[in-house]
C-alpha cells in the first residue's frame, strides 16, 4: 500500500473530526511537553483541567523548575502514577539549568531529558519542532495493527521495536506534527478497542482486519501480570485538635506523599486486637472504623480501613511519631499536603475538611 495514501486519508480524516484541544493551538514545546506528560495513562477529559491548573499555577518552565516537589505533587494529586509528576519536576530544572530554559529541538536530545521516553519525545520533536519522527501510543498501535493486519505482541519488546520501524516508515516527510496527531486521534475516535467504525473508515477497502474480519483479535497484546492485593489499615491520630501523618519514603507507592500510621497485612487486621500487638496502641482510644475502600493501582489492589483514634498521653505521642515518622499538622496544614487519592477521599468523607 502507498504510504502516501495513508497519511493522506488519514490526514483528511483529522481536518475534519479532530477535537479542539488547546495543547493543537501552538508549538510551545513547554506546553505540549507538558500535555502529553499529564496525558499518559489518563483520559482527556480527566487531564484536560490539570493541564490547564499546571500552565495557571506554572506558565513555563522557568516557574515550574522553581516550585518545590510538595506544590507539584499536590497539584498532581488524583493523577496517579507519581513518578511522572516527580519526573516532570525534574526534568524542569534539567531545562533551566543544561539548556537555559529553550527545550532541546530533537528527538535524540529530548530523550535524554528525565520523564521523556520515545513517545514523548517523538510527540514533542515533531509537533514542535517539525522533526519527522513517528509517535507510538496505544492508538497508533490498534490502527497500525489492524490496518496492516500485524500480530505482533505490543506488549513484548520485539513488538514495540517492530511498530516503531512500521510507524516511522509510514510517516510523511511534510507535516509529521499533522499526521502524528491524526493517527493518534484516529485510534482514539474512529478504531476504538470495542466497535470501530469500519463501516465509515476511510481505510477500511485495504485494511486486513476489515476484510478478514480480525478487528476483534488485533491488536495482540500477553495478559498483565496478576494484580496483587494489599491490606492497609491507617490509624488517624488526633492530637489536640492536629492529625499525626508522614512523608512516604522511596521503595513502595506514593513517594513523597503523605498519609498516616500504617498496618500493612495479609489479610484485614481485628482493630480490638491492636492493644495487645504493640505497646504503644494501649494507651490509644480507638474510635470508629471506616467502610472499606477499595483502590486499585497498576499490577494492585489496596483494601484499606481507616482507624480513628486519640492518644491519651503525651508519652504514647512521642512513642508514635517516633515508629511512624509522624509529624503534627493543622486542618489548613493537612489540605496542602499532597496525599494519595484514596487518603483525601477519605478526609473529604469523613469531613475533616469541614469547618469545626
Amino acid at each position: 500500500m502507498n504510504k502516501k495514501v495513508f497519511s493522506d486519508r488519514i490526514i483528511s480524516w483529522y481536518e475534519q473530526n479532530k477535537r479542539p484541544l488547546p495543547w493543537r493551538e501552538t508549538r510551545d514545546p513547554y506546553k505540549i511537553w507538558l500535555s502529553e506528560i499529564i496525558l499518559q495513562q489518563t483520559r482527556i477529559s480527566q487531564g484536560l483541567p490539570y493541564y490547564e491548573a499546571f500552565l495557571s499555577n506554572f506558565p513555563d518552565v522557568y516557574s515550574l523548575a522553581k516550585a518545590s516537589q510538595g506544590n507539584v505533587l499536590r497539584l498532581w494529586q488524583g493523577l496517579g502514577y507519581y513518578t511522572r509528576a516527580r519526573n516532570l519536576h525534574a526534568c524542569a530544572k534539567k531545562v533551566v539549568t543544561d539548556y537555559g530554559g529553550v527545550f532541546p529541538d530533537s528527538y535524540s536530545a529530548l530523550l535524554t531529558l528525565p520523564g521523556i521516553g520515545a513517545y514523548t519525545a517523538a510527540a514533542v520533536a515533531s509537533i514542535a519542532f517539525g522533526e519527522s519522527v513517528a509517535v507510538v501510543d496505544g492508538n497508533v498501535f490498534r490502527v497500525l495493527s489492524r490496518v496492516f493486519g500485524i500480530d505482533k505482541d505490543i506488549a513484548s519488546n520485539k513488538g514495540k521495536e517492530y511498530f516503531f520501524i512500521k510507524a516511522n516508515e509510514l510517516i510523511p516527510d511534510r507535516q509529521p506534527d499533522v499526521y502524528n496527531q491524526a493517527v493518534m486521534e484516529f485510534g482514539a475516535l474512529h478504531c476504538t478497542p470495542v466497535n470501530p467504525k469500519c463501516q465509515t473508515c476511510p481505510l477500511s477497502d485495504f485494511c486486513v482486519a476489515n476484510l478478514r474480519n480480525l478487528q476483534h483479535l488485533l491488536p495482540v497484546k500477553s495478559k498483565k501480570q496478576k494484580s496483587k492485593r494489599r491490606y492497609f489499615t491507617y490509624l488517624v491520630i488526633s492530637s489536640n485538635g492536629r492529625l499525626l501523618m508522614r512523608k512516604r519514603e522511596p521503595g513502595d507507592i506514593w513517594q513523597g506523599l503523605y498519609d498516616f500510621a500504617l498496618l500493612e497485612s495479609k489479610r484485614p487486621i481485628r482493630v480490638k486486637d491492636l492493644g495487645r500487638q504493640q505497646k504503644e496502641f494501649k494507651n490509644l482510644e480507638i474510635g470508629s472504623i471506616s467502610t472499606t475502600y477499595k483502590h486499585v493501582l497498576s499490577h494492585q489492589q489496596l483494601i484499606t480501613r481507616f482507624v480513628l483514634a486519640r492518644i491519651r498521653s503525651s508519652k504514647t505521642t512521642q512513642a508514635l511519631k517516633k515508629r511512624y515518622k509522624l509529624k503534627s499538622y493543622t486542618r489548613q496544614q493537612v489540605d496542602r499536603l499532597p496525599k494519595p487519592i484514596l487518603v483525601n477521599r477519605f478526609l473529604k468523607e469523613s469531613g475533616f475538611f469541614k469547618e469545626p
